[in-house]
């Protein structure tokens, strides 16, 4: 009878120990509800945001009693606020309602995240901050990887999901102000006044948290819809389109944003196509929008089959153009110069553009990162950029999202801290990756330093391991065809573009590997100032983490720390996969810590990523070693699968599901 009555205990002691279940839909906003806090409006003004803001404190503040102000302050930006601590009351102000909401949910993470309560004025570095969606009209995403798309546009106006407002909540909680609700290769149909119709419901929802809509629009839309012959942006007919029909946005939608373009690039549309000028058509946009005080934001991403580096390209159209556009015309240009790679050099259109506002574009869904299956956290990306590129030079900065129906949100569990991320550098670029990782965790799983600080630590690890188990050293785009998930370094499809093939950057051959772009070869380096020019065009002064970025490599050239080129190569390819197998362990000891529906996710995720990096390690060096003829130090793992065997995966790219796991079975 004892046993049993100990064996009782144990089962009741072992589901009371066990953390309750989690879905991750709640994501960083998981305060407890029903405080019941003292908040004084101490305002005459009513409305929809301030409510918010009073009701997100009275509901979840524990601390001492808060005023709300409304006031002016020439020190604080619109969307700025200031808190002022007394020894009975909090005093959070700020000249707009929106103001008084992000202070309210900065209060709110300090409190969660466990930092002290301190007097402080925050403005925002920048006052677009704006989240690009590659949502399609039929639900399906672009390079999205956590389900379909959010808007329902068959439902809308008469149905809304409720996950549209806690996308708005969560938006606000950290900052950013606004949504480009469509992918940027648009579809006219988005203009439809049916579509207008439904793009309003979501835009009179999103306006309390003050973030404000914005569509990407296809240049064709005149032809398509209005049924004219041309989209010459210097036509007057067309130009008459233009303006009825941002007249009519603005009546639905009084706050409209404006117009995300994407013109002369993989095929859309755009003032090329009738012998006008990027400028021309973004001015002609800019002169409908004007009256409204839209903007018009139009992406630097062009690239054509020509012999110029494609690297180059983007800078080769828009430095001529320079000081050609409307004030309400901001260029957006993608952090690097080819496309959103583990790992480039900034974009030399930076600095250069100094009469043209200009917007830095990241993407935070990891189209080349390991899509939902790893964990890669962004924000020291984005750190080193903004190493170079001072904020301050910048209009506005967009993110591309990746949020999805998924539970979750953005499948990765972890992928959740690169949305964080992006709106608290959007905010503050001064904040340290390390800084938001641990805000992020406290907040989305809980305070013990024993979790905390491991899990930090493999999230500032996590994205320089990626570049090391795929692309080390400044190699880019080996990505296999179409869905860019897994190596294909070998790839060679019969009548693509070369600029689409991996050889076109890798160049490798039995001399070595890499693609000059110093002015030996297509002097990609002269773009930069003068400083950085010096410094990437010469070989032995060339950063390594760039070098074959920028230079065509001799396999048997000696690196800083005494290893061949080839050598080194293996050694940060073996780092790669060992790092991983490092996060592997440091996720199992910390499970007592996590609830179990989140805990095997990631666990499960990261088995994959674990087999996706000895795909990457072993396609890359077996397939470069034919080109090197050098063994493979005998210091690092082995490989475990047959060249012969990787070049014949074929990835479906509607599945991203590891094809290496069968692979590596079978090879056991």
């Amino acid at each position: 009878m004892k046993y049993r009555f100990f064996s009782l205990i144990c089962i009741v002691f072992f589901f009371t120990n066990q953390m309750a279940a989690e879905d991750g839909s709640l994501l960083w906003l998981r305060q407890s509800q029903g405080a019941n806090a003292s908040v004084e409006v101490s305002t005459q003004c009513t409305s929809a945001t301030l409510n918010l803001a009073a009701e997100e404190l009275r509901q979840s503040w524990k601390g001492n009693p808060v005023a709300l102000l409304i006031e002016k302050d020439k020190q604080l930006a619109p969307d700025g606020f200031r808190i002022q601590c007394t020894e009975k009351k909090l005093v959070l102000s700020s000249p707009s309602a929106t103001g008084l909401l992000y202070g309210a949910f900065h209060l709110l993470r300090l409190q969660e995240s466990g930092l002290p309560i301190r007097p402080v004025t925050e403005n925002p570095a920048y006052s677009l901050r704006i989240l690009n969606h590659w949502d399609n009209m039929d639900r399906t995403v672009e390079r999205g990887y956590t389900g379909q798309s959010l808007w329902d546009w068959e439902k809308l106006p008469a149905t809304f999901s409720d996950r549209y407002e806690a996308y708005a909540r969560a938006n606000a909680s950290i900052g950013i102000n606004g949504t480009v609700l469509n992918n940027v290769n648009a579809s006219p149909q988005i203009l439809s006044t049916e579509y207008l119709k439904k793009v309003k419901a979501l835009a009179d929802l999103f306006r309390p948290y003050g973030i404000r809509v914005y569509l990407s629009v296809n240049f064709a839309s005149p032809m398509v819809l209005g049924k004219l012959h041309t989209a010459d942006p210097l036509d007057k007919q067309v130009i008459h389109w233009w303006k009825d029909k941002t007249r009519e946005i603005y009546r639905l939608i009084p706050n409209f944003g404006g117009f995300l373009v994407k013109a002369n690039s993989e095929g859309q549309p755009g003032p090329c196509d009738f012998g006008r000028s990027h400028a021309e058509g973004a001015n002609m946009l800019a002169d409908a929008l004007k009256p409204y005080k839209g903007i018009v934001m139009w992406r630097a991403f062009v690239y054509s089959p020509s012999d110029a580096d494609r690297a180059k390209q983007a800078y080769l159209e828009f430095k001529p153009l320079d000081g050609r556009f409307r004030p309400n015309v901001i260029i957006q240009v993608k952090n690097g110069p080819v496309d959103f790679q583990p790992r480039e050099p900034y974009s030399p259109l930076f600095g250069t553009m100094q009469q043209t506002p200009l917007m830095v574009e990241f993407q935070i869904t990891q189209e080349y990162l390991g899509h939902s299956n790893h964990l890669a956290y962004l924000a020291p990306i984005w750190k080193e950029f903004f190493g170079l590129v001072p904020p301050t030079s910048l209009k506005a900065i967009a993110g591309v999202a990746n949020i999805g129906t998924d539970a979750n949100w953005c499948g990765h569990p972890f992928a959740q801290a690169n949305w964080y991320a992006f709106g608290r550098l959007a905010w503050n670029p001064s904040l340290s990756s390390g800084e938001i990782a641990d805000e992020w965790l406290k907040q989305t799983f809980g305070n013990d330093t024993d979790f905390v600080e491991p899990v930090s630590r493999m999230m500032l690890q996590s994205r320089e391991a990626v570049v090391n188990y795929m692309m080390p050293l400044g190699l880019h785009h080996l990505f296999a065809w179409g869905h860019h998930y897994g190596p294909e370094p070998w790839c060679n499809i019969p009548g693509a573009r070369p600029d689409w093939m991996p050889s076109y950057y890798h160049n490798a051959d039995s001399i070595g590997i890499g693609f000059n772009r110093s002015h030996t070869g297509s002097n990609a380096t002269a773009q930069y100032p003068d400083s950085l020019c010096r410094l990437y065009d010469d070989l032995s002064t060339c950063p390594e983490k760039y070098l074959l970025w920028f230079h065509h490599v001799p396999w048997t050239f000696r690196m800083k720390s005494g290893n061949t080129l080839w050598e080194e190569l293996c050694y940060h390819y073996d780092n790669g996969v060992q790092q991983v197998r490092k996060f592997q362990k440091i996720w199992d000891r910390v499970e007592k810590h996590v609830d179990a529906e989140r805990f095997r996710d990631v666990q499960s995720r990261l088995k994959t990523q674990v087999r996706d990096a000895v795909w990457w390690k072993d396609a890359c060096l077996l397939y470069f070693q034919k080109y090197s003829g050098q063994p493979i130090p005998y210091s690092i793992e082995r490989p475990i699968h047959e060249l012969e065997e990787l070049e014949k995966i074929t990835l479906p790219i509607s599945n991203y599901e590891c094809p290496t796991k069968e692979l590596l079975n079978k090879n056991r």
